[in-house]
């Protein structure tokens, strides 16, 4: 269903501290992604490398996957940690290795790319018990920050499109604006 991308032209408002950490701080999303110093990582929709820069220190790799390459273009300016690799694609075509992934965060655009295909290939490259962390616009909320209300999805829309995709819901908060999903890949009893 995903709609329109985060304009690149306005990049300088994604690296606003005051305005980002008041929906979602480093911290909350760090103990979220509950990282080991060897995780590989990917955040999906990494924009200007915001949030990548705050999980990097405590990864492995971190694979900062965008669809606009003027958003990498504004990340190589501010400069890219040295285990972050950029990857210019869409969330429905990652060019990952299956079950590659130990983590994957999303950070307000899981509206941008929500859909089957995207949830599907999320699944595809997180290794077996891999964690999901989705934290986007909720569709509950006023509409004075992020995208329209009609572009947002409610938590619990977010969290039935997973568990139909093979995913298991840890934690769930519904906050004024926002949501936090926290998911895990179902493991298959054989």
């Amino acid at each position: 269903m995903g709609h329109h991308t985060f304009d690149a032209d306005r990049a300088d408002k994604l690296e606003r501290a005051e305005r980002r950490y008041r929906f979602l701080s480093a911290e909350e999303l760090l103990w979220a992604l509950d990282l080991s110093p060897t995780d590989a990582v990917a955040d999906l929709g990494s924009g200007t490398g915001f949030y990548t820069d705050a999980v990097a220190p405590h990864a492995g790799t971190v694979y900062a996957v965008d669809l606009q390459e003027a958003m990498h273009d504004y990340y190589r300016e501010k400069g890219v940690p040295e285990n972050v690799e950029l990857v210019t694609t869409g969330v429905g075509d990652l060019p990952l290795d299956d079950g590659s992934l130990d983590a994957a965060f999303s950070t307000m655009t899981y509206h941008e790319f929500a859909s089957d295909d995207a949830l599907d290939e999320i699944r595809r490259v997180l290794a077996p018990a891999g964690r999901l962390v989705v934290v986007d616009w909720a569709a509950t909320g006023t509409g004075e920050e992020g995208p329209p209300l009609d572009e947002r999805f409610t938590a619990a829309e977010a969290a039935e499109a997973l568990a139909e995709t093979g995913f298991r819901i840890e934690h769930e908060a519904v906050r004024p604006e926002t949501f936090l999903l926290v998911a895990a890949v179902e493991q298959e009893s054989g």
